[in-house]
C-alpha cells in the first residue's frame, strides 16, 4: 500500500544528521500555498480548503470529471481532523508536520483507516476503507480469514492503536498475496501459471517491484527449467524481494564494499550460510532475476540495486526532486582551489612527520664504497641518524625541509587529480574498475607529478648532503637553484620516471583494496584503517623502487673529488655494479620503506580526515 501522493515542497531533508529527519517548512511560504488554494473565508476572514480544492486543485488527485466523491471524502479526511469537511491552516500545517516525521508514512495510513478521529481502528473502519480500494476490487480479500480474527476478534470488537494497526499492515500484504494464490490455484496443485503470477504481484505487491522486477516477471516465473509457480517458489520470491538489504550484506562480505566485483551463486550460496533466514531458493531467484539481461553467471552490487523496492517511500514522497547543476566555472576554479588546500595540509603533514627519515635514507644513498679513503662515514641508519644529531644538531634533521614542504602542494594536488581523472576513463559501461585500469591509473599519476618531484628532490639532496662536509660553506635552496638553472633542475629525471611510475602504480593500487578491506561491516573506515591501509601499501611499493631511488639520488648529488661521476641512467647503474656490487642498488631501502610508508600513511590519513570533516558541496557528480 503506497503513500498518498502528497506535493513535494513541504520538506527537505535535515542536514548533518545520521538519522534520516526531515526539517520543517517554512511557515510563511506554508501559508501562501494554502491560501493559494483555500477557496472558502469565514466571517472572521479566516480561510478554508475544501475536499476538492486539497485532493484535486493542490494534490492533483482524481483529476478525472467523473471522480469518486466518497474517495475524495476518504482521502481529505486524513488531512482533516475534525472531520467537517474543510481543512483549515492549522490542520494544513499539522499534516505537513506529519509528513516531516520519521514514520510519516505509517501515520498517514494510520489517520486513513481512522475515519472518526478516535486514535484506534475498528474492523469496520478497516473493512470499509479496504473495500474502496482498487487492489481489493481487482482481487478481493476475504475478511474472514485467521488472520483478521487474530487481530480483531472473533466478535470483530477489538480496536488496534496506531502501532498494532501499522503492524498489522505490513503483514496485511503477505496474507492478501496468499489469498490470491490460492484462489488462482483452481485445481488445488500447488501452482499457479506466468501470467497468474505477475498479476498477484503487479496488484498487490506493486509497490516491491522496480520497472526492472515488473518487466522481467514472465520470464523468471517459476525459475529457470519451467514456467509454473509452486507456493514455496512464490513464497521465497517475495522473501528475498523482502530481505534485498540482507542479500546486500551477503554480496558486501564477499566484495569487502567493492561494488564491482562479480560473485557467483556458488560464493553467494557459502557466505550466505550465516544467515539462516536466507534459503538456496532465495539465492536462486537472485541470480536468475539478476541475469537476466546478461549471461555471465555472475552479479555485482548494481544487480542487486536494480531488484531493490523504495526503501524509504517517505523520503521519495517528501524530498525535493534532484536536478543536474549547471557548475558555473567560479565554482569549478573553488572547487580545485578546496582540493589543492587539502592535498597541501595532508602532504606538508606527512612530509614534516618522516623527514627525518628521508634524510638519513638520503645520506645513505649517496655513500659510496670503493676509491675513496675514508669514504664510509655511516656503517648504517642508525649511525646515521646519531652523528647527525651528535655534529649538526636536531635540526640537523630538517635541513631542506622548506623546499620539500613547498613542492609538497602541487605534486599531491596532480597525483590526485590524475589518478582520479584516468580511473574515471578506463572504467566499465557497468561501472567497474580492471585492475589494469588501477595500474594505468596510478602510473599516469606517478608519471605527472615528476615535472614537481624532480626539482624539489633535485633541491632537497643537495640540502640534505650538504652537512656532510664540516665546516663547508653554507648551501641554501636560492644558491642550488641558481647554480643548476632550469634545466639543472630536471637532472636525473628519467631515473625520477623509473622511480615514480612504478611506485604510484603499486601504491594507489594496493591502498584502494586495502582500503575496503579494512573497512567495517557497513563500509566505514576508521581513521586508524585508513592510516593501516595506507601505512602498509606503502612498504612494497617503496621497497621495490628503491634501485631507481639509489640511480635518481647519485644523478642529482654533485660528486666531490674523487667521487665516480656519472652520465646518465644506464651508465650509473653500470657503474655502480661494477665498483660496489648489486647491494648497493639496496642502500637505504630500510629507511625508505621506513620513511615513504608512515608519510604516505599520514598524508592520505590527513587528506580522507580533511575531507571527512570539512566537506563542501560543489554541486556536480
Amino acid at each position: 500500500m503506497t503513500l498518498l501522493g502528497f506535493r513535494q515542497a513541504s520538506c527537505s531533508p535535515a542536514e548533518n544528521t545520521g538519522l534520516h529527519l526531515i526539517k520543517r517548512a517554512d511557515p510563511t511560504l506554508l501559508r501562501q500555498i494554502f491560501h493559494k488554494y483555500a477557496s472558502i473565508e469565514s466571517e472572521t476572514g479566516e480561510r478554508f480548503m475544501t475536499q476538492e480544492d486539497l485532493i484535486r486543485n493542490y494534490l492533483g488527485l482524481q483529476p478525472e470529471r467523473n471522480y469518486n466523491p466518497v474517495t475524495m471524502k476518504l482521502l481529505a479526511s486524513v488531512v482533516d481532523q475534525t472531520k467537517d469537511g474543510k481543512v483549515s491552516f492549522i490542520e494544513f500545517q499539522a499534516f505537513e508536520a506529519l509528513l516531516c516525521s520519521p514514520d510519516a508514512l505509517h501515520m498517514v495510513a494510520f489517520q486513513l483507516f481512522d475515519t472518526n478521529g478516535s486514535g484506534f481502528v475498528s474492523f469496520d473502519e478497516f473493512k470499509n476503507v479496504f473495500s474502496q480500494m482498487e487492489i481489493h476490487q481487482r482481487i478481493p480479500f476475504n475478511f474472514d480469514c485467521p488472520f483478521v480474527t487474530y487481530h480483531f476478534g472473533s466478535n470483530r470488537k477489538t480496536q488496534l492503536s496506531y502501532s498494532e494497526f501499522s503492524h498489522f499492515l505490513v503483514n496485511l500484504q503477505e496474507v492478501h498475496a496468499n489469498q490470491a494464490f490460492q484462489k488462482l490455484d483452481t485445481k488445488k496443485q500447488g501452482v499457479i501459471n506466468a501470467l497468474e503470477f505477475q498479476k498477484v504481484m503487479t496488484t498487490i505487491r506493486r509497490h516491491m517491484l522496480t520497472p526492472y522486477v515488473e518487466e522481467n516477471l514472465v520470464n523468471v516465473a517459476g525459475g529457470e527449467t519451467k514456467h509454473l509457480v509452486s507456493y514455496p517458489y512464490f513464497l521465497a520470491f517475495n522473501s528475498m524481494l523482502k530481505d534485498v538489504e540482507l542479500m546486500r550484506r551477503i554480496y558486501n562480505s564477499i566484495a569487502k564494499y567493492d561494488p564491482t566485483v562479480a560473485v557467483t551463486k556458488e560464493e553467494f550460496l557459502h557466505a550466505s550460510q550465516v544467515f539462516p533466514q536466507v534459503s538456496p531458493l532465495e539465492v536462486e531467484i537472485l541470480f536468475h532475476l539478476c541475469t537476466q539481461d546478461k549471461s555471465t553467471g555472475r552479479i555485482r552490487m548494481g544487480d542487486i540495486d536494480k531488484i531493490a523496492p523504495g526503501a524509504d517511500l517517505v523520503r521519495q514522497q517528501t524530498e525535493q526532486p534532484k536536478t543536474e547543476v549547471d557548475r558555473t566555472v567560479l565554482v569549478q576554479v573553488a572547487e580545485s582551489v578546496y582540493r589543492f588546500a587539502l592535498g597541501s595540509v595532508a602532504g606538508a603533514t606527512g612530509a614534516t612527520a618522516v623527514y627525518p627519515i628521508d634524510l638519513v635514507k638520503t645520506r645513505m644513498q649517496n655513500q659510496r664504497g670503493g676509491s675513496v679513503v675514508g669514504e664510509l662515514m655511516y656503517k648504517n641508519s642508525i649511525d646515521c641518524f646519531t652523528k647527525v644529531v651528535r655534529f649538526e644538531g636536531i635540526f640537523g634533521l630538517y635541513r631542506g625541509l622548506l623546499p620539500q614542504i613547498v613542492g609538497v602542494a602541487p605534486e599531491k594536488a596532480i597525483k590526485l587529480t590524475m589518478n582520479d581523472l584516468v580511473r574515471d576513463k578506463v572504467r566499465n559501461k557497468d561501472g567497474s574498475l580492471p585492475l589494469w585500469g588501477e595500474i594505468l591509473a596510478g602510473g599516469c599519476a606517478g608519471g605527472s607529478q615528476v615535472m614537481f618531484t624532480n626539482p624539489l628532490e633535485i633541491v632537497k639532496i643537495r640540502l640534505q648532503v650538504a652537512g656532510e662536509i664540516a665546516g663547508g660553506p653554507r648551501v641554501s635552496a636560492i644558491n642550488v637553484i641558481k647554480d643548476l638553472g632550469i634545466f639543472g633542475l630536471y637532472k636525473g629525471a628519467r631515473a625520477c620516471f623509473l622511480r615514480d611510475i612504478p611506485f604510484s602504480a603499486l601504491y594507489f593500487t594496493s591502498y584502494a583494496h586495502l582500503k575496503k578491506y579494512f573497512a567495517d561491516e557497513n563500509g566505514h573506515n576508521s581513521p586508524l584503517s585508513l592510516l593501516t591501509a595506507a601505512t602498509i601499501s606503502g612498504a612494497p611499493a617503496a621497497s621495490l623502487v628503491t634501485p631507481a631511488d639509489v640511480i635518481k639520488t647519485r644523478l642529482q648529488v654533485v660528486a666531490r673529488s674523487g667521487q665516480t661521476t656519472y652520465a646518465g641512467v644506464f651508465d650509473c647503474a653500470r657503474k655502480i655494479w661494477a665498483e660496489e656490487g648489486g647491494t648497493a642498488f639496496w642502500k637505504g631501502a630500510g629507511a625508505r620503506v621506513c620513511r615513504s610508508s608512515p608519510q604516505f600513511g599520514v598524508t592520505l590519513l590527513t587528506y580522507e580526515l580533511l575531507q571527512r570533516y570539512l566537506p563542501v558541496d560543489f554541486g556536480g557528480k
